[in-house]
């Protein structure tokens, strides 16, 4: 009988007071009554509208069924058909704006937590079941893939269960991408990541980290080798500044270069050598999720202030709500409607202060948000000794300027189309380095859909 509550059932949490002091996960996870407790409140409708806000397709009515009956390993069976990263997309997918979003349950009251059960689920495989060994028959044909973020781990996945021999080309010394230089532990632990970048080698994917591509060797050079296509999926790892005074003081960092110490080079430990400013007060610019995390970091390298400076207002925020929400538990203070004007050192060279102007909203810009207007003479100063800007990602040029036949839009991300191939043949794209920096679950379609486009393509090459 369908469980009618309008509310989904709460997930355990880290208290705030708590969390701050340490870098384990906020969410604790549901238990198995809890989860099928809130598996009881979908109505398995028969049109299925999340399945078709889900880029991978995942068979959501189909998996919360057997979460409410008990049946969790045939849930995993069901997900990991079309999702490759359960554990993954549970913890950070953005299900209100995709699945969640299409819910039935959401016209009246909550939707269903699909999130919340596909991370159950995915943790309930890993803590009780023991992976079987697959045994897949090779087809003679070799991929590569550059990056080992969600769009590489997606398509290498998709295209070993086809038989390919899969190589990844990393060029950090871990395999993840963002998933392990860009989240932060508290949000996705690195020892998930890793059992989902080990359940690929299961398959046959080889990882090939401290590889460069466009200087280690060029995409011309791996077709030399004998790969008969090639995937791009190297995200969006180039940070964007605002090109005001003073950002090249001591403290100012690039979100991305903060976020990369303490999560992929744990700066966080004492463990590890890895240097690290720990700032009494601390500005983070912008107003997305990778703001929310930097900012939350910071608090917990020990922080007193920490400003989150964002020119538009709280309700413009592209930041998850969630994240808002745990970001403001945590004593993270928001200054909206301000934006930087310049960054002020002291005498030895270091951030002193961070100069913003009020801000008020006037018409829509294209991106359908009112544009921020500054407000003439409301300059004032914010007393910080570390900025982290946060402002936007965009693809690393390397890998287009070595490579010929490829173009690039004017923000410099890879043109693909539809079937994620690009200009030059047997070369195929997705994930951020296409779309710009975007969510984890949508550079994951883009190489699911990659993947089989390979699959036709060499198919109709040595058929052809």
């Amino acid at each position: 009988m369908a469980n009618l509550s309008l509310t989904k059932i709460p997930m355990p949490e880290q208290k705030p007071e708590e969390r701050i002091k340490n870098f384990q996960e906020v969410a604790l996870g549901y238990t198995e009554e809890m989860a099928k407790e809130e598996a009881t409140r979908c109505l398995n409708c028969k049109n299925r509208p999340c399945v078709s806000g889900c880029p991978v397709n995942v068979r959501i009515p189909d998996f919360i069924a057997q979460v409410a009956q008990g049946n969790f390993e045939e849930a995993y069976k069901i997900i990991t058909a079309t999702n490759c990263l359960p554990a993954v997309c549970g913890r950070v997918c953005t299900q209100e704006s995709q699945c969640e979003s299409k819910c039935v349950r959401g016209t009246k009251g909550e939707s269903v937590g699909i999130g919340r059960l596909e991370r159950f689920v995915a943790d309930y495989h890993m803590a009780h079941a023991k992976d079987e060994e697959v045994k897949i028959e090779k087809n003679g044909h070799r991929v590569a893939v550059i990056g080992s973020g969600p769009s590489g781990l997606t398509c290498a996945g998709d295209l070993a269960r086809l038989g390919y021999s899969v190589t990844i080309f990393e060029a950090f010394h871990k395999a993840g991408g963002v998933l392990v230089y860009g989240i932060p532990e508290f949000r996705l632990p690195k020892a998930i990541v890793q059992k989902e970048v080990d359940r690929l080698e299961s398959l046959g994917v080889e990882m090939r980290t401290n590889f460069v591509i466009g200087k280690t060797l060029t995409v011309d050079e791996l077709f030399a080798e004998g790969y008969e296509a090639i995937f791009i999926g190297s995200g969006a790892g180039l940070p964007s500044f605002m090109n005001i005074e003073g950002e090249s003081l001591i403290g100012v960092y690039s979100a991305n270069e903060y976020l990369t110490r303490v999560n992929l080079m744990k700066a966080y430990s004492d463990q590890y050598d890895t240097p690290i400013r720990h700032s009494k007060a601390v500005a983070v610019v912008g107003g997305g999720n990778v703001a929310m995390d930097a900012a939350r970091t910071a608090k917990r390298l020990g922080a007193e202030k920490v400003y989150i400076v964002y020119r538009r207002s709280e309700e413009e925020m592209p930041a998850r709500a969630e994240e808002v929400h745990h970001a403001k538990e945590e004593g993270i203070e928001f200054k909206c409607l301000n934006n930087p004007t310049r960054i002020l050192g002291a005498e030895n060279g270091e951030v002193r202060a961070i100069e913003v102007i009020s801000m008020e909203l006037g018409e829509p810009d294209a991106s359908g948000r009112r544009k921020p207007i500054a407000i003439a003479g409301s300059e004032h100063e914010i007393e910080v000794d570390t900025v982290v800007m946060s402002i936007g990602t965009s693809p690393n040029p390397l890998i287009r300027s070595t490579t010929s036949g490829l173009d690039a839009n004017a923000r410099g991300c890879l043109v693909a189309d539809a079937e994620m191939a690009t200009s030059r043949p047997g070369v195929f794209a997705g994930g951020d380095a296409v779309t710009g920096a975007a969510t984890v679950i949508l550079a994951m379609g883009a190489g699911k859909t990659a993947a089989s486009s390979i699959d036709k393509y060499i198919k109709e090459k040595n058929n052809g």
